[in-house]
């Protein structure tokens, strides 16, 4: 079971990302709560050489996530509750990775929500955990 402070941070992230991004205006359609999809995120990044404005997402997307993600367990770290062995990173390979692994069914990444993936890796690669 997760604990209350993962859920609250999985949810902060989440929202703060879902409002910041105008992925929606070209991309494949969010899913049906107005999450980012996998699916999305892949088409992002499938198009990030040949298109600017693709490119532009997926860096604003990017950086959303792991900015948010930072922010957040800094701050709950702060209060000795999170500790990580090393800094929370992200870029697009082992974005791309996360996403496989964890939404290994193509025919769900339309309604397979993105930054809980994302980030959910991004705390496992820093070894970040938290304290009872």
């Amino acid at each position: 079971m997760r604990s209350f402070v993962h859920q609250i941070a999985v949810a902060a992230i989440g929202a703060m990302v879902a409002s910041a991004l105008p992925i929606a205006a070209f991309a494949l359609p969010s899913t049906a709560k107005g999450q980012v999809s996998v699916g999305q995120v892949m088409e992002m990044i499938a198009k990030a050489d040949s298109s600017p404005m693709a490119k532009q997402t997926l860096v604003a997307y990017v950086s959303g996530v792991g900015e948010a993600a930072s922010v957040i367990v800094d701050t709950i770290g702060g209060s000795h509750m999170v500790s990580c062995k090393t800094a929370l990173r992200l870029d697009t390979g082992s974005m791309r990775a996360a996403l496989e692994t964890g939404a290994s069914s193509r025919s769900n990444w339309s309604e397979t929500p993105a930054t809980p993936l994302i980030v959910a890796d991004m705390v496992k690669r820093a070894g970040c955990r938290i304290k009872d």
